[in-house]
């Protein structure tokens, strides 16, 4: 069964948008939903005609955390045989920008999965949290580690041990949202954001987006010299060309992906 919508707006025929569909779970993630997610991101990332990527749940949901029903039979064993992080993995993968229009709870697995996109566009109604220590466990999927890549130490420690939830305000504050709109433009919001991008060349923003993640996971020199191999690997591109002509004869450009 899909446990999703994948759709394109009309008005941004460059956006792809995948809308996570288990309203009555409040869109928990068990791994059907995730290795149909990981899937659909896949299709839509070899997609030529996509060049951004939006995941979103619904008003009173994008994720409210893992299936729990799913792991609390199973025991250390059982869980490193299903492997279930390799789909997260794969979705980290993605090279094209992943937004997260977040509306209500983004929880547990949720909120590591908005982590998991590039950006976050938020409802002034989403709350942000990781639950998980009231429960026996501790984040697996993330929650330790980009949640204190994004918000420090000191907030980390307070998000994961205590398990309290955040409001968009403060998650704003701390640096994990990039704007807040009111709940009934949050998803039209982030479609902007989408659609600003993907007017950019794909194969810039792509070696962009590759760059600033390597931030997160290489010392400064390393990640310097990664970031101006990939800026040298751009004038090899027809968009660098375009690009760069456009500019000086005072016309936008029409990137094409080469």
């Amino acid at each position: 069964m899909t446990q999703f919508i994948i759709s394109t707006p009309d008005y941004a025929p460059m956006v792809g948008l995948v809308q996570l569909n288990r309203p009555k779970e409040l869109n928990a993630l068990n791994l059907e939903l995730m290795g149909q997610l990981r899937d659909a991101l896949q299709e839509m990332d070899a997609n030529d005609a996509i060049r951004c990527i939006i995941v979103t749940g619904n008003e009173r949901a994008f994720a409210a955390g893992a299936d729990i029903k799913q792991m609390a039979g199973k025991n250390a064993i059982d869980m490193l045989k299903i492997d279930q992080f390799s789909t997260w993995d794969a979705i980290r993968r993605i090279k094209k920008p992943i937004i997260a229009a977040v509306s209500g709870f983004a929880l547990g697995g949720g909120c590591e999965l908005c982590m998991l996109c590039d950006m976050i566009v938020a409802s002034d109604t989403a709350k942000f949290g990781q639950p998980e220590i009231n429960i026996g466990v501790m984040p697996g999927a993330g929650g330790t580690q980009r949640l204190t890549r994004t918000v420090g130490k000191a907030n980390a420690m307070e998000m994961v041990l205590t398990g309290k939830f955040i409001d968009a305000q403060r998650a704003y504050e701390m640096g994990m949202v990039n704007r807040i709109v009111p709940v009934e433009l949050y998803l039209e919001e982030a479609v902007k954001l989408a659609t600003d991008i993907a007017q950019r060349s794909p194969l810039a923003v792509q070696a962009a987006k590759e760059s600033v993640l390597k931030a997160f996971e290489t010392p400064l020199q390393e990640g310097l010299a990664f970031e101006r191999k990939n800026f040298y690997m751009l004038f090899a591109t027809e968009d660098q060309k375009e690009g760069m002509s456009a500019f000086v004869e005072k016309r936008k450009a029409n990137f094409k992906g080469k």
